[in-house]
């Protein structure tokens, strides 16, 4: 990918906590408008990864540029206007509902009149085509309800990137399947970079346009490129198998 469009960038980065050191020396780009994967098995420090991204955990080592700024306590917070977030349950507010959900960070980030910040959020309910929701309570809601509610909310600020936890965790086939085509809609619509925390194999093959693989053993990233590529031609044994789900010999 050409590192001179890339909006985010992570160099000899070592991911964990004040004295735990997860994943060491990780290195990759994000392209604008790329759906962008962050694979490997529970544990492995893909969730890890994403906090650093997010700016929640600090940089232990290395550095991590988003959209031009570089991830550091002085720019945090212009950082995070540039980004939305979709966590693994929605993490939505039991005691709001669908529309006041989505309007918080308008509320939180804005100076709009209340009938701007309203019309702005039914126009991110309406484009994940939960506008009929928008009085309901989450606890009406199903789990992939949920998952389009948090990604409206995550769209309310018109974010240059949306990370996403897991969103196909816990979803039927079915409604997993229709989370993917909206996360392909954003992207080609809004042109929304992607950074997106799976291990599930359908939905990586269907949206992720490349991905980065870490495994736990080695605290390594160990795999970087396009999903196809690496099912069919990495040489990394451990690669493979994730790939062609436990077949070590990739047939």
């Amino acid at each position: 990918m050409d590192a001179a469009d890339s909006i985010i960038s992570v160099e000899h980065l070592d991911a964990g906590y004040p004295g735990v050191t997860v994943l060491s020396d990780v290195n990759f780009t994000v392209s604008r408008g790329e759906v962008f994967a962050l694979l490997g098995g529970s544990g492995c420090g893909k969730s890890t990864i994403m906090k650093h991204l997010i700016g929640l955990n600090p940089v232990p080592a290395g550095k991590i540029t988003v959209a031009g700024l570089e991830m550091n306590r002085a720019n945090r917070d212009r950082i995070l206007r540039k980004i939305g977030v979709m966590y693994q349950s929605g993490a939505l507010f039991g005691s709001m509902s669908v529309l006041e959900n989505v309007m918080l960070p308008l509320e939180e980030f804005t100076r709009l009149p209340p009938a701007a910040r309203r019309t702005l959020a039914l126009m991110q309910l309406e484009l994940v085509g939960l506008r009929d929701a928008a009085e309901k309570m989450p606890a009406d809601l199903s789990g992939g309800m949920k998952k389009r509610v948090a990604i409206a909310r995550a769209l309310a600020l018109e974010p240059e990137i949306l990370f996403l936890d897991e969103p196909s965790a816990g979803l039927d086939p079915l409604t997993s399947s229709a989370l993917d085509d909206l996360i392909l809609r954003l992207r080609d619509t809004r042109g929304v970079t992607f950074v997106v925390v799976t291990h599930e194999l359908p939905s990586i093959f269907k949206i992720a346009d490349r991905c980065a693989m870490f495994d736990r053993a080695r605290h390594a990233m160990v795999a970087l490129g396009r999903p196809s590529e690496l099912r069919d031609g990495s040489a990394d044994p451990f690669v493979r198998k994730f790939f062609n789900r436990g077949d070590s010999n990739g047939s």
